[in-house]
């Protein structure tokens, strides 16, 4: 196969992961680490490995950072255990719920659901571990953004030989 077309496959698989990071119906980072492994070992690219085992660990990190961040900054704002666990449970729920952006209602939703199970009395609380959520999750798909368009910077740069 032209080197050409395997390299333009692997820009639009890690321009559309990069979208994936902030649109929920695409797998994201998991798309920009295909194309980042396809331009590597599918070319006859001179990649470092060190990229491939550094985007590895930090997609890896994301993933684990986007179920943790929004349960601690939860924490952060007033929020509870209840808060925290119903933010995991709500987010995995909601990923079978069939409407859009359901994983996010969901994570929401957990948390405030859980933060009310723990204290019926205080809405404002709840409201408040919510927003703690909310900008969890701001963090961690901004974490994930910054990852996504690293990984099109260094292919983009080692296909016009910069690196």
């Amino acid at each position: 196969m032209d080197t050409t077309i395997i390299n333009i496959f692997c820009l639009i698989l890690l321009f559309v992961g990069i979208l994936g990071t902030f649109l929920p119906v695409l797998p994201g980072l998991l798309l920009s680490i295909c194309g980042l492994l396809i331009y590597k070992f599918g070319t006859d690219a001179d990649l470092p490995m060190i990229y491939i085992w550094a985007f590895g660990i930090l997609t890896a990190a994301s993933v684990v950072l986007s179920y943790v961040i929004p349960a601690k900054t939860n924490r952060k704002y007033g929020g509870t255990r209840w808060g925290s666990i119903g933010s995991v449970v709500g987010t995995i729920v909601g990923i079978f719920i069939p409407i859009p952006l359901g994983f996010l209602i969901g994570m929401f939703a957990g948390v405030f659901i859980g933060e009310l199970l723990h204290d019926s009395k205080d809405m404002n609380k709840a409201l408040q571990s919510t927003k703690g959520a909310l900008i969890g999750f701001i963090y961690g798909t901004g974490f994930s953004f910054v990852v996504g368009v690293a990984m099109f910077l260094v292919v983009l740069l080692n296909m016009f030989n910069v690196i």
